[in-house]
């Protein structure tokens, strides 16, 4: 009983200036969604620095990929080149200005990232549709040829298919669109077979919608979410394989800088000039990692029943 008022409190409520044991879940969901609102800006804004670096950088500051300097060769983080600019990490082994060769190679490693998501993106998101809303021998056919990919390692398969087409920047993004394509085929297959006998769908069909209809104006756009988060995810990992192929030699060629051309060229100076390789694969994780969480954080939002707990 409430002695200020005399009335009677039912059995386990809180007392007054108590708060609610069930306001708790209320408060923890809305940690939740600050907590993932905080995941998507810092990662953007990560991702965001290094576009901005990779589309202007080259134009403040230039790198000539056949130019060398041997007297600035090996320089430390910060050193002052001749022509009066400082080498903000350094310089390799043939004298030229690492940051510089970072600037070129993100803005390879973007550009290669975004081509093969394109690709490999309307090559999956097609073979996806095709296997889910139609079935049949034309799934089991997709499906299988999709089975047969997956039992080969994505990176020694792309190192297969590169070996053979050689270095170069085309061929670095139609390996990888090959690697990847199965990825975006077997989510969008997933999610049409969910969508194709909702309601909404068959609403549409017995109105006298034609397939091509169904399929652009009512299946495509549900499940755009899923492939925007797969597309986000699989972007750190083609930049990664791009590197990981250029690491090797059998990405951009030479004449084109790349992170993991630039890594494998200070290899063998780990002792002496540690920037060459380190500053490069430093930048390289950090970017992978903010694609890694932005994909999880758009998860997170788009599918709240996939919320780590």
């Amino acid at each position: 009983m409430d002695r200020s008022t005399g009335q009677v409190l039912p059995q386990n409520a809180p007392l007054p200036g108590e708060t609610p044991a069930g306001d708790a879940r209320p408060a923890t969901g809305r940690s939740r969604v600050r907590i993932g609102r905080l995941r998507i800006i810092v990662s953007l804004a990560v991702v965001a620095c290094y576009v901005v670096a990779a589309v202007v950088g080259p134009m403040v500051l230039e790198f000539n990929a056949v130019a060398t300097d041997l007297g600035s060769r090996l320089k430390p983080p910060g050193f002052v080149m001749p022509d009066g600019h400082t080498a903000i990490f350094g310089t390799d082994q043939v004298g030229q200005d690492v940051f510089a060769q970072m600037l070129q190679g993100a803005r390879v490693s973007i550009t290669v990232g975004l081509a093969t998501l394109v690709l490999a993106g309307v090559i999956g998101v097609a073979a996806g549709v095709a296997a889910g809303y139609f079935g049949g021998r034309l799934d089991m056919v997709l499906m299988r040829l999709a089975d047969i990919q997956l039992t080969f390692p994505s990176i020694l398969l792309a190192i297969f298919i590169a070996s053979i087409l050689g270095p170069s920047v085309v061929n670095v993004v139609i390996v990888l669109s090959i690697s990847n394509w199965v990825t975006f085929a077997r989510v969008t297959r997933s999610q049409v077979l969910g969508l194709k006998s909702r309601d909404f769908v068959d609403a549409t069909r017995t109105l006298g919608a034609r397939t091509w209809h169904l399929v652009t104006r009512s299946i495509l756009p549900s499940v755009m979410a899923p492939i925007l988060v797969v597309a986000t995810v699989e972007l750190g990992h083609v930049i990664l394989a791009e590197a990981s192929l250029s690491f090797l030699g059998l990405g951009t060629p030479a004449s084109t800088p790349s992170w993991g051309l630039t890594i494998a060229n200070g290899r063998d100076y780990l002792s002496n000039a540690w920037w060459i390789s380190t500053i490069p694969g430093i930048g390289l994780a950090v970017l992978v990692i903010s694609f890694g969480v932005l994909g999880d954080a758009l998860r997170d939002r788009f599918d709240p029943r996939l919320r780590s707990m």
